[in-house]
């Protein structure tokens, strides 16, 4: 069983991660293009993301646009968009059962081997919501030209 610093760095670490996926299931850079033209002044960039779509002018403005419909988004973003949710929910639920399986909380009594049970599971829930996070980008991956 490891240390309680070795615990704390452990979970400081899948926290910061959580909060990682928050911001890229929120950010609307999944798919970036942009268009130039003949002159430089009317360029403009184009951000797609789970959630959004939105347009960045080269004078600085910036507009963005709230997904009208989900049945009318491609399969593919529906997926990602349920696989990444569903990472966040499974992430969440990790944190919860491995706070209780680390040597400095008192959840889950003083039994020292029923406490690394529990911060043996929500390492395993963990993974499970890393598997979850690592499917929509294998997909991706898989359905590029």
């Amino acid at each position: 069983m490891a240390n309680s610093g070795l615990q704390l760095l452990g979970f400081t670490m899948a926290a910061l991660g959580w909060v990682g996926l928050i911001a890229c299931t929120a950010l609307p850079q999944w798919q970036i293009s942009s268009y130039a033209g003949d002159n430089i002044i009317t360029a403009q960039a184009v951000y797609k993301g789970l959630w959004m779509e939105c347009i960045s002018q080269s004078t600085g403005l910036i507009s963005c646009k709230m997904y009208d419909s989900v049945l009318a988004l491609p399969a593919s973003i529906q997926a990602t968009r349920a696989l990444m949710v569903v990472s966040l929910v499974v992430g969440f639920l990790a944190m919860m059962i491995a706070a209780m399986g680390m040597k400095c909380t008192r959840c889950g009594g003083d039994d020292k081997v029923k406490k690394a049970r529990i911060a043996m599971t929500g390492g395993i829930v963990f993974i499970v919501a890393g598997l979850n996070l690592a499917l929509p980008f294998l997909l991706a991956g898989l359905a590029l030209p």
